[in-house]
């Protein structure tokens, strides 16, 4: 929750509400495992060194998933949303973004996912609205590719390769 402000807006949902429990925490880290262990999306969660704190999230998806049925995708040139073979989201915690965690693990990602992963042609998606993560983006020499407006969302998401 100490993020709520950061999350609200990379999220553009609601979510995490106000009243976020930890029961409701519990209940939707096990839906994201669920579609983990489906192979239909995969979310990790940024630990400190000694895994008891979390630092952040990390969201994989494939450019079909069901999230984005819905969005409107607009090409920013002439590359197709369906040639990209993932589709990746994160957010670090409040606190850790002045220490430059988010740098950190945006350069830690690119670096796991094409080597790990054997991922080229990913996307890093962000809300147009966190114009602290869309700097990161286009400082780190990724273009924007895409916009997508989704309905009940106030900003456009912005995907950038």
């Amino acid at each position: 929750m100490e993020s709520r402000s950061i999350l609200l807006t990379w999220e553009q949902t609601g979510w995490p509400a106000e009243d976020f429990t930890v029961r409701a925490n519990r209940e939707d880290l096990e839906r994201l495992q669920q579609r983990h262990l489906d192979r239909q999306a995969f979310t990790y969660t940024v630990l400190d060194p000694t895994e008891t704190v979390c630092l952040g999230c990390v969201y994989l998806l494939p450019p079909d998933s069901p999230a984005f049925a819905k969005a409107r995708v607009q090409a920013m040139g002439d590359s197709a949303w369906s040639a990209h073979r993932a589709v990746v989201s994160f957010w670090v915690r409040a606190s850790r973004l002045p220490t430059g965690l988010d740098r950190r693990l945006l350069d830690a990602l690119r670096t796991w996912l094409r080597e790990a992963w054997t991922l080229e042609h990913v996307l890093f998606l962000t809300s147009e609205a966190f114009e602290q993560q869309v700097a990161l983006l286009e400082a780190d020499g990724l273009r924007l590719r895409f916009r997508l407006w989704t309905d009940g969302k106030p900003a456009a998401e912005l995907a950038f390769g």
